[in-house]
């Protein structure tokens, strides 16, 4: 494998609950930056990036080791891939074709993120490889039909690619999905981002920029309620730079209904370059420098400041998870969207493939 474009490497991590070997995969870039995964949820374990003086950092939050991801107590989808439908379903049902689906529920009594059992607590088969763009792991699964009450087989991919461009460091991460039955497909990544790589700062001093003019109004419990509000005159507006701590308590209804910022963004359409990628948001750490712009093909992104962590986790380096510890900016289609014929489709037939691309760029100011 060519230094030049980096390495790729496996290696035995632990085993899961039942006794299946987990591994871990380390990409890695000459400059030292690195990403570390598993195949355990298709998950990103740590991301070292540098700072303003160059000093590397790992910006996600996570575990050392495996165990903890396999149970949402210690784990609440750490830097997972989720599905087979990210996001929440009301009731855990949904109708397709005229017949009645349920999902179990995990979330109260709604479905959350593929329900108890979802694609962040299933072992996928992983390959790493170099390619021209840098080093790359391809993590796949086939989610048998009825998983989690979802109809059909579906055969889901996602490929992680660390790389160094002229715009900087790029994470980038392409989901693929076919089935052999009308489904439906909703697949993000859960990282919770912390730009200081110092999570007891937590991540109310970052500045966050959204694309979004409008968001998805909530009822109890983060369901949509069909609505899209507009941002202007309200905590919700991101449209230029502003501290994600500055409105968070903020007397506002849609932010007391989940504790903080919990909302799906309906991404403003920026295709200025052909690739079908649109601006979703922009994060930026004032003390360290390191600014995370993230590109997307889907049409909205739901930003989590992390309302429910409570200081009873201890991540990776003994550092304590409390509220606010990190933030998420999990690309999506819009939660709930099997019951709003209004939101954008996430009905996936067998003549078709599901296609969707995150590209993350970090740099420093």
């Amino acid at each position: 494998m060519s230094m030049a474009a980096g390495r790729a490497d496996r290696r035995s991590w632990g085993q899961t609950p039942s006794g299946e070997t987990i591994h871990s995969f380390t990409l890695a870039l000459p400059g030292g930056a690195q990403a570390t995964l598993t195949d355990f949820g298709a998950t990103l374990v740590r991301l070292e990036v540098p700072n303003r003086q160059g000093v590397l950092g790992d910006v996600v939050l996570g575990h050392a080791r495996p165990e903890p991801y396999a149970d949402h107590a210690t784990s609440p989808y750490f830097g997972a891939t989720i599905g087979r439908y990210a996001n929440r379903i009301a009731d855990g049902q949904f109708t397709l074709d005229g017949r009645a689906y349920r999902v179990p529920l995990n979330d109260g009594p709604n479905a959350l993120h593929g329900g108890p059992a979802g694609f962040d607590h299933q072992l996928w088969q992983g390959e790493v490889r170099v390619t021209g763009a840098g080093p790359a792991v391809t993590f796949t699964r086939t989610s048998p039909d009825g998983e989690m009450g979802f109809p059909g087989t579906l055969r889901v991919s996602v490929t992680y690619t660390l790389a160094a461009q002229d715009e900087g460091l790029t994470l980038s991460l392409d989901y693929h999905a076919v089935t052999d039955a009308p489904t439906v497909v909703n697949l993000t990544n859960h990282s919770y981002w912390n730009l200081t790589a110092e999570p007891s700062r937590g991540v109310l001093e970052h500045d966050l920029t959204v694309n979004a003019t409008q968001f998805t109004a909530v009822r109890a419990g983060g369901i949509p309620t069909g609505d899209l509000c507009p941002v202007a005159g309200t905590p919700f507006d991101f449209r230029s730079p502003q501290r994600v701590g500055a409105r968070v308590a903020d007397a506002h209804e849609q932010l007391a209904l989940v504790g903080g910022y919990d909302h799906n963004y309906v991404l403003d359409d920026a295709d200025g370059d052909g690739t079908g990628l649109r601006l979703a948001a922009v994060l930026y750490d004032p003390q360290s420098g390191r600014e995370l712009t993230v590109h997307t093909t889907e049409p909205g992104v739901q930003v989590y400041s992390g309302n429910f962590l409570d200081g009873t986790i201890t991540g990776k380096d003994g550092q304590v998870y409390a509220r606010h510890a990190g933030l998420c900016l999990e690309t999506q289609h819009f939660p709930d969207a099997p019951n709003w014929p209004a939101f954008p489709s996430t009905r996936l037939d067998p003549e078709r493939a599901f296609t969707s691309r995150t590209v993350h760029t970090f740099r420093v100011r």
